[in-house]
């Protein structure tokens, strides 16, 4: 067997251990857009609440940072699988990209792609799959700085920056720990985020939105489903 035949095995091997441990629970593949901040938070999130990572992938878009370009990998990761990151063709229930306004070209081109992406792919077991566009307006930072502030009017990605580093001083882009600096405030968090999504949608720009909180519910949910 050549070298390259007996690394392919032993991941395959790795990845059919892996799947033997995997919970009951739905199988879900989070692609994001940034390469460090979305994945550590995401990443935080499933280990604070035990999931495993045979349930939960998390993986930055490796075609680029454009919206269509985190939709387009997100549907290429779960249709060929990449053993690399330890991930089997079509294994996953629902499929999250996640992505922000900011001034993207292709933004709203990729909320359209992902809503016809819905219910439209087939996973391993035969189901149809939820592909589910996650976008903030202005930037993720938006969702963190609403568990500190009850923003409801236009808000520019700086300024949300700038205020957000009022509660988190230490905060920067690609840094970790968001998670569990803003854990204690997560309900207050995702009230004000669904207030917000009760007026304006991922399609108002540039009412502010953001549709995290309903991805991080998900996941804390997700061990009683």
């Amino acid at each position: 067997m050549g070298r390259d035949n007996q690394a392919k095995h032993r991941q395959l091997a790795r990845q059919t251990r892996k799947e033997c441990l995997r919970a009951s629970y739905d199988r879900i593949l989070i692609v994001s857009e940034g390469s460090k901040t979305e994945p550590l938070y995401f990443e935080e999130i499933r280990a604070a609440y035990q999931l495993h990572s045979a349930n939960v992938a998390v993986h930055p878009s490796q075609l680029g940072t454009a919206p269509i370009q985190v939709v387009q990998y997100a549907k290429q990761l779960f249709e060929n699988g990449d053993l690399h990151k330890g991930i089997r063709p079509r294994s996953f229930e629902q499929i999250y990209a996640v992505f922000d306004r900011d001034d993207h070209d292709s933004y709203f081109h990729a909320l359209q792609i992902a809503e016809s992406l819905n219910g439209k792919l087939i996973n391993d077991a035969g189901q149809t799959v939820h592909f589910n566009a996650i976008t903030s307006i202005p930037s993720f930072e938006l969702w963190l700085l609403l568990h500190f502030e009850n923003i409801q009017a236009p808000i520019h990605r700086d300024t949300v920056l700038q205020r957000l580093k009022q509660y988190m001083p230490n905060y920067d882009k690609g840094t970790g720990g968001s998670f569990a600096l803003t854990r204690t405030l997560l309900f207050t968090a995702t009230e004000r985020a669904n207030k917000l999504a009760e007026t304006f949608t991922a399609y108002t720009d540039p009412e502010p939105y953001t549709a995290i909180g309903s991805l991080v519910t998900r996941l804390v949910t997700l061990r009683n489903t």
